[in-house]
């Protein structure tokens, strides 16, 4: 009997990326003291948030870095098996994977800047790929309301797979007035507000792949009304910026936001201070998860613990702000629920997700230095 799929045997260990993360947060706040020069400080408590911010007398200003991952080669070998090019969804999901993250605390993109590594320049020579690509990543920034400003295209020969390209870049935005910043003042009562995801976005690939290496049909096994699992994998991540900025026009008091990529669900407690997201409504089912769970032989703490399980971000707000907020995300062509609500039990940090039966305790989710 084949074993059941998990992330640590498909070669993701969050343990250790996660122990680097932190010795990276301690020996980078060592350099802080550059800030002064430029009249500049660190707000208390950024490190280990989505994004980093610096304040300056007027505004904040945003910066992240995020890559892709390895959703492109599964681009790759569906376009191997069905001569279709799907680079166009792939710029798209570089685009999603960075400005999502920037939104969680308040940033409105201003600026996008691509890195596209290769092991040969020869992969650019494709060029109806590499023309999807562009445009991709030109309509992901234009979803997310920012400029494409530049970008690194390095050709790594030794470091990257002649065939391959790795996929990342970083952006910038800005929080003014300072007051739109959101800022992780969560109080016992609020509401958590989901936001649907369109499958995958860009999280859990690399076991979806090896699930794939599995099948018979590899990509091609139909899962959902003709569709085939590859097609499905490559659903263009949701952009969220709009949401924000429209929270942010409304007036809704944005207490948190999260963007749920690696550690599915448990990133609902990415906030530092201890707190129990109690969540009484799933996310609307999606056939790709179904799909997945059943033919990888997850449980739904597996499931819950890895993917995003249809929600891509949550917002945390007053409960009497969160209707307005899910109308919000209705006038962008989001679809959102009131997905639970926060208490406060002592020093306890968790989710519980009280549909399935699952909890997962804060010793799951160390993120911070």
């Amino acid at each position: 009997m084949t074993e059941p799929l998990n992330y640590e045997s498909s070669g993701v260990n969050y343990d250790v990326l996660d122990e680097f993360k932190r010795h990276c947060q301690q020996a980078a706040a060592a350099t802080v003291s550059a800030l002064a020069k430029h009249g500049a400080s660190e707000p208390v408590g950024i490190r280990g948030e989505s994004a980093y911010l610096i304040e300056t007398p007027d505004e904040f200003l945003a910066h992240v870095e995020e890559g892709l991952g390895t959703k492109n080669l599964v681009a790759d070998t569906m376009q191997e098996l069905t001569g279709r090019c799907y680079y166009h969804s792939i710029g798209i999901d570089t685009v999603g994977t960075i400005v999502n993250d920037l939104v969680t605390v308040g940033a409105l993109p201003l600026v996008v800047a691509m890195h596209a590594a290769v092991g040969s320049a020869h992969w650019f020579a494709d060029t109806e790929r590499a023309k999807q690509l562009a445009e991709g990543f030109a309509e992901g920034c234009r979803r997310a309301g920012a400029v494409w400003g530049g970008g690194e295209t390095p050709a790594l020969k030794g470091l990257v797979n002649e065939k391959a390209i790795i996929l990342a870049g970083s952006a910038m935005g800005r929080i003014r007035p300072k007051s739109l910043r959101i800022r992780g003042d969560v109080q016992p009562g609020d509401a958590m507000v989901m936001l649907a995801s369109s499958g995958v976005h860009a999280n859990g690939l690399t076991l979806c792949r090896e699930l794939a290496a599995r099948l018979p049909q590899g990509y091609l096994t139909p899962i959902d009304g003709g569709r085939t699992y590859g097609e499905a994998l490559l659903d263009p991540s949701i952009i969220y910026a709009p949401f924000i900025a429209a929270c942010q026009s409304a007036g809704i008091d944005l207490h948190y936001a999260v963007h749920m990529t690696g550690h599915g669900w448990r990133k609902l407690m990415r906030l530092a201070e201890p707190y129990v997201y109690r969540v009484t409504q799933l996310a609307p089912r999606l056939a790709i998860f179904d799909f997945i769970q059943q033919a990888g032989g997850l449980d739904d703490r597996s499931m819950c613990g890895t993917f995003n399980m249809g929600c891509g971000f949550a917002v945390y707000v007053p409960a009497d702000q969160a209707t307005r907020a899910i109308e919000l995300a209705k006038s962008v062509g989001l679809h959102a629920w009131l997905g639970g609500t926060i208490e406060k039990d002592g020093n306890r940090k968790a989710v519980i997700i009280e549909p399935l039966g699952i909890a997962f305790e804060g010793e799951t989710l160390k993120i911070r230095g």
